[in-house]
């Protein structure tokens, strides 16, 4: 392995370099954060009504999300501020309130359902009542938010993401068809029925969503302040090779983690609730209640686990997202790092997210048309983002001689017109 010389006390140590697995930490959580339970609910109900016709999708995805998301972790690491800020900076006031007031709606709407589904869960695991407990688990990420450093928060959540292979699990206890599932992945059924172009949308929103672009980017900040002998690229470029391989790996392993988890969910609910004729789903808690008596005990505690285990990673990155969009959109002082009195704005805007989403759960709103309107919003939001990122990745006045690639400007704006596609197929399905 090679080494790196440091002085310390003036001596000059030997110390290894970081092993790849330690260096994983935004792209990581990001990518396990796109699977919360809202996720899990699109794709177990594109698994239990289209089987393995749907798994395609979660392959023409990764690429985009790899794109975009890189995009924007590096629009953090080369300016030291996170998206909103450098909006702010270079365009409209009027544009950057509008993309951070639906932001916040959106999330607030996913968190509540989010909620909802591990409340849920632990109802299907020990019985009770499913407010109260999702009462509990909001309250639970609230207080662990604001309490818990930075440094010690992001472990705990990169821990979090192993409740995720609970569905790679799933796989294993139930009989797969390969041959059928490597068929249907590569030469999938495709129809221009409504439904099934619906879920495509689903699919994509739920893939590609605003609130990650806002989190990456912010925790690339965050970890550059956590760390004195790291700098803004701009004003440390020597710093930046190893800082984009870092990313690329990062976000790779973490896109690539999310997109097979994504990958085996459907792959799961496929192969026991759609040969089985079971082909609606409304909420993931409902998909772990259908696995029970078709896949086992096993599956089933499996599935319900993973539910609750995604949400307390998920919850705490929507919110985060929301307070730092509204800290750079507003100049207030922002970072997980920070105590509460000394940035009690960012840390309001984290209490009203989780406690909207609380509050919403007592709602009697349809979980599938909140999801639905979130997605819509997110959709809606995510396309002017995405263009805007791609807009100020490309100009040197703002990221000096880092500017994107051709590789990187090629995937992101595929994933930019990936998405514009989706929100006018959205608008056309909506007005059929």
């Amino acid at each position: 392995m090679r080494k790196f010389l440091k002085k310390k006390k003036g001596k000059i140590s030997q110390e290894p370099e970081k092993a790849w697995y330690k260096k994983l930490g935004p792209g990581l959580i990001t990518g396990a954060a796109d699977d919360d339970p809202s996720g899990i609910a699109t794709y177990s109900q594109a698994g239990a009504q289209f089987g393995f016709n749907m798994l395609w999708a979660v392959l023409f995805t990764y690429p985009l999300m790899v794109g975009i998301q890189m995009v924007s972790a590096r629009i953090g690491r080369v300016t030291g501020h996170g998206l909103a800020s450098n909006i702010r900076q270079h365009y409209p006031r009027w544009l950057l309130y509008n993309i951070v007031g639906l932001l916040l709606i959106a999330n607030i709407i996913n968190i509540a359902a989010d909620l909802a589904a591990m409340g849920e869960a632990l109802k299907l695991l020990v019985g009770g009542r499913s407010l109260l407990y999702a009462i509990g688990f909001g309250i639970i990420s609230l207080v662990l938010q604001i309490l818990i450093p930075y440094q010690r928060y992001v472990r705990i959540l990169k821990w979090l993401t192993l409740a995720l292979l609970a569905y790679v699990a799933t796989v294993f206890v139930v009989k797969i068809p390969w041959r059928q599932v490597a068929f249907g992945t590569f030469f999938p059924h495709l129809s221009w029925k409504t439904e099934y172009i619906t879920t495509i949308v689903a699919l994509f929103g739920t893939t590609i969503s605003p609130y990650l672009f806002f989190w990456q980017a912010s925790q690339e900040v965050e970890d550059q302040i956590a760390n004195p002998n790291e700098k803004p690229l701009l004003k440390a470029p020597e710093q930046a090779k190893a800082n984009f391989k870092r990313i690329k790996i990062d976000t790779l392993i973490g896109m690539g983690f999310s997109n097979l988890i994504a990958f085996f969910i459907i792959l799961t609910t496929a192969i026991t609730l759609n040969i089985h004729g079971i082909t609606e789903i409304q909420t993931s808690a409902q998909a772990a209640q259908a696995l029970k008596p078709i896949a086992g005990e096993f599956a089933f505690l499996l599935f319900s686990a993973g539910i609750i285990g995604t949400g307390l990673l998920a919850v705490p990155v929507l919110a985060g997202s929301s307070a730092y969009a509204m800290a750079g959109a507003f100049k207030w002082k922002n970072s997980l790092e920070r105590e509460l009195m000394s940035a009690k704005k960012f840390y309001s805007v984290i209490v009203v997210s989780i406690l909207g989403g609380v509050v919403l759960c007592f709602m009697p709103i349809h979980p599938i048309k909140a999801l639905y309107w979130s997605a819509v919003i997110n959709g809606v939001i995510s396309v002017p983002i995405m263009a805007i990122m791609m807009l100020m990745a490309a100009k040197s006045s703002i990221m000096g001689r880092f500017t994107l690639s051709l590789k990187l400007k090629i995937l992101g704006w595929m994933c930019t017109g990936v998405m514009a596609a989706a929100v006018l197929t959205m608008f056309w399905a909506i007005g059929k």
